[in-house]
């Protein structure tokens, strides 16, 4: 079923597009729909179409028609998932590594929407388009961990608020490449497309979307540590970002932080099979149920044994 809704622009943003300013409102929501949805007349400003660089402005009224979700160009697939919590509006799972989480070019199966198409059967929300249905969020495809899954249109739209507004929490393990000087502490600073290399992102000297992480050791390692990280935002490689800036890049991480890991196997002998990264923890509001909840995803195989090799390495 088809479904408008609308709100005010609480505030002028004299710097920001109008595709980019509804792409953070709906965290869900990839900035390519947005702009389809613009273009087909389905987002208006005041009642009238808009292109995608109009500038919001304070007392506006925007409305936004969710068009009915359309037949997945995804096939279904009988792949078993690891469910941490499933209910009739949402599901979350503990994603293995090496799974992408929706098709794109090279990946057209054995995906987690292609294993969600084949589970749900008919009952994911057409918001996220036809090439990811119900996502929510995204993971690389190394990092495993937590991923959370919207049946339904409102469930999708109240979890993208959510995310949107920072209101989730976003617990990471990571083994890296060395450690922090000290035992915590925050990473503030700015993520923007890499200058040059435009499949990179870099912290931005200039401009960029502010980008903040957390981080605490939890066990030192020789030559490596754990660390846990909560993301309080949720910019694309922002912990493989920040921590090459802190100096103490993931391991297994062969885009930032390639010199780090050749060191780390000079020393160790040890061969990561992926950037070990891992999304532990995540918590949530339900919106139906109106409770918060969390979940936790236990360490994949892979991640475990990575531990028990550096730990056994001589200093």
């Amino acid at each position: 079923m088809t479904k408008t809704e609308s709100f005010a622009v609480e505030r002028s943003f004299p710097r920001q597009r109008l595709d980019t300013f509804l792409r953070e409102r709906f965290a869900g929501v990839s900035r390519g729909a947005i702009q389809r949805l613009l273009e087909g007349g389905c987002i208006l400003v005041d009642g009238r179409i808009v292109k995608p660089t109009h500038v919001p402005k304070a007392g506006e009224t925007i409305s936004v028609r969710w068009p009915d979700a359309q037949p997945a160009a995804a096939q279904p697939e009988s792949t078993a998932l690891d469910i941490l919590f499933e209910d009739g509006d949402l599901l979350v799972i503990n994603k293995p590594p090496g799974m992408v989480v929706h098709p794109a070019p090279g990946h057209s199966g054995g995906t987690l929407v292609n294993a969600l198409l084949g589970h749900c059967a008919g009952q994911l929300s057409g918001i996220g388009g036809v090439a990811r249905p119900g996502i929510v969020h995204r993971l690389d495809k190394d990092t495993s961990g937590c991923v959370v899954v919207a049946k339904n249109d409102q469930t999708h739209l109240a979890l993208s608020a959510q995310f949107a507004r920072r209101e989730t929490q976003k617990f990471y393990e990571a083994i890296v490449c060395g450690a922090p000087a000290r035992s915590r502490g925050e990473i503030v600073a700015s993520i923007a497309r890499h200058p040059t290399q435009r499949q990179r992102m870099a912290v931005a000297t200039t401009g960029g979307r502010s980008a903040r992480t957390e981080y605490r050791i939890l066990q030192r390692l020789p030559h490596a540590a754990l660390l846990e990280l909560r993301l309080h935002t949720g910019r694309t490689h922002q912990i493989r970002v920040h921590l090459e800036h802190l100096g103490c890049p993931v391991v297994g991480d062969n885009v930032y932080g390639l010199r780090s890991n050749k060191r780390l196997r000079e020393l160790t002998g040890f061969i990561a099979p992926r950037q070990l990264l891992h999304a532990a923890r995540l918590t949530l509001f339900h919106p139906r149920a109106r409770r918060q909840l969390t979940f936790t995803a236990p360490r994949p195989e892979d991640f475990a044994v990575a531990l028990k090799r550096l730990a056994l390495q001589s200093g």
